[in-house]
């Protein structure tokens, strides 16, 4: 399903999707004109595991599998919580769960058709992009796409190759990178889904490992644009930086300003949020926002016939955050020591809204 919908002034879309504390950012757009709008969205699912012990995995350490008692009712929870936010984020604008949603911290594709399957989704008829990384601890990612409004022209996973101080005996076994092309409602879209190796250890011991992630999607893009200089490309994840982080600005090198990008350039629309103190975790009472989207150029175009970049936004709304004690205001996240909380995780999604102008 698209959305039309009539722009008046660029605030008046602003107010109408915010949560208890807006957080977005938004491209210029004309008024008095209607638009197509699309939702891509991307969420950390925070360990979603099945029940079923995989030999070849270390998911007996998972939370679920650690629980004694009562895994199948925690899973079927977790499902509907995860569902529950998928099916709501960005739908208050566009009138429509997301057209694209990348995902990570999933065990295999089991819980992904799980996933899609709980009420709430089903009707959606959700395709899955996904394969099976070499993680240690057997999490993916993947991508989900309405089939009604994306058409899957390719996927491929992108190996991460990473060795501890360079010895070819010590690789590093974390998550590939998923690069899915296909037609947006009839416009050639790049999604590449990450989740860089984590800040175990310390944030600077591993910094060199968050880098590596960053050298590879680096590119997956500039061999996307070697073909078509023009091409849309929207990277998503959990990288466990902020958007300040050198990984992200000199690796990867997104940019926080959209004025005076060349062709090729990479926009992060985060680094905004990330200067108002708004992130989409929290730890030791400090806030980060690891979880970002990152575009090309050609999506910034003011071009409005195809679609392009309008607005992104943290979906944190009350309901996904701790309501009292220590922790308040934290997001509410689904394990803690004495097993399944009924929350839902321990990162707030993020999402960016596409319009394209309809006559």
């Amino acid at each position: 399903m698209k959305t039309k919908i009539t722009i008046f002034l660029i605030a008046c879309l602003a107010f109408s999707c915010g949560s208890s504390k807006v957080a977005t950012t938004e491209s210029k757009v004309s008024t008095e004109k209607k638009y197509n709008v699309l939702t891509v969205a991307f969420y950390n699912l925070e360990n979603l595991f099945d029940t079923e012990d995989d030999t070849e995995k270390n998911d007996e350490a998972s939370p679920i599998m650690e629980m004694q008692n009562d895994r199948e009712q925690a899973y079927q929870s977790k499902l509907a919580n995860m569902a529950k936010v998928i099916s709501e984020i960005g739908a208050d604008v566009a009138k429509n769960s997301p057209a694209i949603v990348g995902l990570c911290e999933m065990e295999n594709r089991k819980v992904l058709e799980d996933l899609v399957n709980q009420p709430g989704l089903v009707e959606k008829n959700y395709g899955i992009a996904h394969y099976d990384s070499p993680d240690r601890r057997g999490i993916d990612v993947a991508l989900l796409y309405q089939k009604d409004l994306f058409k899957l022209q390719s996927a491929t996973n992108h190996e991460l190759l990473i060795y501890d101080n360079n010895d070819p005996e010590k690789r590093v076994y974390t998550r590939d990178q998923l690069l899915v092309t296909g037609l947006l409602d009839g416009d050639e879209m790049n999604f590449i889904v990450n989740h860089w190796p984590s800040r175990s250890g310390g944030e600077a011991r591993s910094r060199y490992k968050r880098e590596k992630a960053a050298a590879l999607n680096k590119s997956i893009i500039d061999s996307l644009q070697a073909v078509n200089p023009y091409a849309k490309i929207i990277t998503m994840g959990d990288l466990n930086d902020d958007p300040t982080n050198t990984s992200v600005t000199k690796v990867l090198g997104a940019k926080d300003e959209k004025e005076n990008l060349e062709t090729k350039d990479l926009y992060n629309p985060m680094m905004d949020l990330f200067k108002q103190g708004i992130g989409t975790l929290a730890y030791r009472d400090g806030w980060n926002l690891f979880d970002q989207m990152i575009m090309s150029k050609p999506l910034l175009d003011e071009d409005f016939s195809s679609y392009r970049f309008y607005k992104v936004g943290i979906y944190n709304k009350n309901y996904l955050a701790n309501p009292r004690g220590r922790y308040k205001g934290y997001p509410f996240r689904s394990w803690s020591d004495g097993g399944f909380t009924n929350g839902f995780s321990d990162h707030f999604p993020v999402y960016v809204y596409l319009i394209k102008e309809v006559n």
